[in-house]
C-alpha cells in the first residue's frame, strides 16, 4: 500500500518547494523477517526500474533518505531499510556488521526480485555497505560509500561506546520538547533546519511515559571479527567514495587511504561546503553527484582490479 506520514509535521523552519514536494511523495512501507527479526523498509518508484538501496548511519533510520529518495525515483526503484535496532525495525541481542549486511541484501532481494542493486551507505551504513560489497559483491551492481571512515571508527559508534551519547535515551513529556533535543552526531552546523525537523519527527516513538528515540543503544556495542579495512580490501564490485569537504570524520588523508586500499580503482568525490552529514548540508549537490556516478556506471565497464585474474 502507499503510505504517507499521518502525523502533522511540526516544522519551525520554512522549507523550499523541492523539500515540500519530496516529503509529500508517496512511498510504500513493508516488513520482511530476516533471521527472526522484522525489518521495516520503504520503497519509492516503480519495481521494474534498477534498484538503489540507501543505507542509513548509526542511530538514524530510513526516513533520513525521504528528502532525497523522490529525487532519484524517476530512474530507480529506491529502497531504504531500517537496519535492526533502528527506526521501526525489530531489535536483536547483538548487532554484528555482517548481520546488517545480510539484512540489506535480503531487503533488496525482496523489493527488487533479486536484481543486483547499487548500495549507497552513509557513515555506519557505509561500513555496512563495504561489508556487503565484500561478502555479496557478485550480487551487487556497485556500492557508493558516503563519508564512512575506514581506519577510524564511525562517529556514532565512537560516541556510543564512549558513553558520551546514546547510552540511556531520555523520555520527554511531549513531541515538541523531544524534537528540540535532536542533535547530529558528530555535532556540526547545518543550515537546513527544516530537514533536521523532519528527521527528528521520525526519530521518535511514543510510549506510555512520553516520547523517546527509536534506536536501540546496544547497536553501538557491536563487535566484528573483521575490520572495515579488511572488508574494503576484499570488495567484489565497483565502488565509489564520497566525502564532505569539511568532514572531520573522513579527512582528505583518510579518503586517500581508502582510495589506495581500492588500488586507486574507484572515484573519490568531494561534496563542497559539506560536513559529515553531507546529504543534509548540501542535499542537491549530493543528489547531482550521485546521479552523475550512477549515470556513468550505467554506460561504462568497470576497470579490472590489478589483483584479480
Amino acid at each position: 500500500m502507499h503510505f504517507k506520514n499521518s502525523e502533522p509535521l511540526i516544522l519551525e523552519n520554512a522549507p523550499p518547494q523541492w523539500f515540500t514536494d519530496a516529503i509529500s511523495s508517496p512511498f510504500q512501507q513493508r516488513t520482511l523477517t530476516v533471521t527472526g527479526c522484522p525489518i521495516n523498509y520503504l520503497v519509492w518508484g516503480e519495481p521494474e526500474k534498477p534498484p538503489l538501496v540507501l543505507v542509513h548511519g548509526g542511530a538514524a533510520h530510513a526516513m533520513w533518505w525521504s528528502v532525497l529518495a523522490p529525487q532519484l525515483s524517476r530512474h530507480y526503484c529506491v529502497i531504504a531499510p531500517d537496519l535492526s535496532g533502528h527506526g521501526d525495525s525489530g531489535r536483536r541481542d547483538t548487532y554484528p556488521v555482517q548481520a546488517w549486511a545480510d539484512e540489506v541484501i535480503a531487503v533488496s532481494d525482496d523489493a527488487a526480485n533479486g536484481r543486483p542493486p547499487v548500495l549507497v551507505g552513509h557513515s555506519m551504513g557505509g561500513l555496512v555497505s563495504i561489508a556487503a560489497a565484500a561478502i555479496y559483491g557478485d550480487r551487487l551492481a556497485g556500492a557508493i560509500i558516503v563519508d564512512a571512515p575506514v581506519r577510524k571508527q564511525d562517529p556514532e559508534s565512537d560516541a556510543g561506546k564512549g558513553g558520551r551519547t546514546f547510552r540511556a535515551p531520555k523520555t520527554y513529556p511531549d513531541l515538541q520538547t523531544a524534537m528540540a533535543h535532536f542533535r547530529l552526531i558528530p555535532e556540526q552546523p547545518c543550515e537546513h533546519g527544516f530537514i533536521l525537523d523532519h528527521i527528528a519527527l521520525h526519530s521518535l516513538r511514543r510510549t506510555e511515559h512520553g516520547w523517546t528515540w527509536k534506536f536501540d543503544p546496544s547497536v553501538f556495542l557491536r563487535a566484528s571479527p573483521r575490520s572495515p579495512r579488511d572488508y574494503l580490501a576484499d570488495v567484489r564490485c565497483r565502488v565509489a567514495l564520497m566525502r564532505g569537504e569539511f568532514s572531520a570524520i573522513v579527512p582528505p588523508e583518510t579518503g586517500e587511504y581508502m582510495y589506495e586500499l581500492l588500488n586507486r580503482n574507484s572515484p573519490l568525490v568531494e561534496i563542497p561546503q559539506a560536513h559529515h552529514h553531507l546529504m543534509l548540508d548540501q542535499p542537491l549537490a549530493f543528489i547531482a553527484a550521485l546521479r552523475a556516478l550512477l549515470a556513468d556506471w550505467e554506460h561504462s565497464v568497470p576497470r579490472r582490479r590489478p589483483d584479480t585474474p
